[in-house]
């Protein structure tokens, strides 16, 4: 039997979105996904989609508009973590961008190893635990991660499998999706001396262009219903925050 899942609908907008967000109110949104370039902090991209769209379905596509669009020749990115998804990092590598995106928090079953302390051996395709023990590689699911499995006869003697496992079986299963490597490289991106600097730009450009919106724009807040009003709204927001940057920069440099 397949679960289905419970969609909640606006009675009064249905093309909003029900949004459940961690340390956020819930309740029926759209969202605002835009892009701002680093030097001038000019908004290059508006899309609105309804709340309950998770920001990394429409980034490529929105990212490659531009390109075709403008001709812009991206050569790096700075992402929050909302954006660490496997795909976008294969996508991002793929056109050789560098992408800098913030480390995603997870919060594993207190007591228990991390997934980090159990090392990939990428030469003979399995991880090798605390101990010193290898889990090999068993099958690949459809959604693309493979699982690596302990040998439950060695685990069960283990001085440390309170620590690592507590599954009836003493198995221990880690599972690695095969983009992995791709989102790996994001990480070392992140903590380069250029991806701390991008990532600090960050709340100098796209975090603080989303609070002049809302602060000193009215934009906290939907004027009309419907997602092509909102759109408009959105648009206009951003074409009036252009004007402004645009005309502070021509005015610098007649100074």
């Amino acid at each position: 039997m397949v679960e289905e899942k419970e969609i909640k609908e606006s009675t009064t907008d249905p093309e909003s979105g029900y949004m459940v967000r961690e340390g956020k109110p819930e309740g029926f949104y759209y969202l605002d996904h835009r892009t701002v370039d680093l030097k001038y902090n000019i908004i290059t991209d508006v899309h609105v989609t309804p709340g309950n769209v998770h920001d990394s379905l429409p980034y490529v596509q929105r990212l490659d508009r531009q390109v075709q669009r403008f001709g812009f020749k991206v050569e790096a990115v700075a992402l929050d973590s909302g954006y660490l998804t496997n795909p976008i990092c294969k996508k991002l590598h793929d056109r050789n961008i560098f992408a800098v995106i913030a480390h995603r928090r997870f919060h594993p079953t207190q007591g228990l190893f991390h997934k980090w302390q159990f090392q990939y051996d990428a030469e003979n395709n399995c991880y090798v635990c605390p101990n010193k023990q290898k889990l090999m590689y068993s099958t690949t699911n459809r959604e693309g991660y493979k699982h690596y499995s302990s040998n439950p006869e060695v685990c069960k003697s283990c001085p440390l499998l309170e620590k690592c496992t507590r599954s009836r079986n003493h198995k221990k299963i880690i599972t690695r999706h095969i983009w992995e490597t791709h989102k790996e490289w994001v990480r070392n991106n992140r903590l380069s001396t250029s991806g701390k600097y991008l990532y600090r730009k960050r709340k100098e450009t796209i975090e603080r262009s989303f609070a002049d919106a809302k602060q000193l724009h009215g934009f906290r807040y939907c004027r009309l219903r419907g997602l092509r009003n909102v759109t408009e709204q959105a648009l206009m927001t951003a074409a009036v925050q252009n004007m402004k940057k645009i005309a502070l920069h021509l005015d610098k440099q007649v100074q």
